[in-house]
C-alpha cells in the first residue's frame, strides 16, 4: 500500500470539514517532550519524559493532579515541576529501597532464596 501525503486535512479529504480532532493542551506537549535525566527507581541511569514520570507507580494520584492543576494554571513553572517530581521520585525509590516489599514487586527484588542451599556436608 502507497501512502501519498496530501496538503488536505484527512477530515476535510473525508468531507467532514470542520470536524477537526481536539488538539492537545499546548501544557501537556511540554510534559510529554521535557525530559528529565532519573537517577533512582525504575528510571535510573536513562532519561524520562515528566509526563512519564508524573504518571509512575511513585507519584500518587492526588500529588499527580495537584501538580497537573498548578503547572496548567500558570501556578508552578516547568522548571519547579521537574524539581518536585524528581524530588518525589528520588524519594519514593530510596523508600521502596528501605522497606523489605512483598516477594515480586520490586523489580530488584532479591530472590527469595539468598542463602546457600544445604550439602550433604552441612549436617556432619
Amino acid at each position: 500500500v502507497t501512502v501519498k501525503s496530501s496538503s488536505r486535512d484527512p477530515a476535510t479529504a473525508a468531507g467532514e470539514e470542520g470536524d477537526h480532532p481536539p488538539k492537545e493542551e499546548p501544557w501537556k506537549t511540554t510534559l510529554k517532550t521535557t525530559m528529565v535525566h532519573v537517577e533512582a527507581g525504575e528510571f535510573r541511569g536513562r532519561e524520562a519524559s515528566l509526563w512519564d514520570l508524573l504518571h509512575s507507580r511513585y507519584i500518587p494520584e492526588e500529588q499527580r493532579k495537584e501538580l497537573l492543576e498548578l503547572y496548567e494554571a500558570g501556578e508552578l513553572s516547568l522548571e519547579q515541576v521537574k524539581t518536585v517530581v524528581s524530588t518525589i521520585v528520588t524519594r519514593a525509590a530510596a523508600a521502596e529501597r528501605a522497606e523489605p516489599a512483598a516477594p515480586g514487586s520490586a523489580p530488584r527484588a532479591e530472590p527469595a532464596a539468598t542463602a546457600p542451599e544445604p550439602t550433604p556436608l552441612d549436617g556432619d
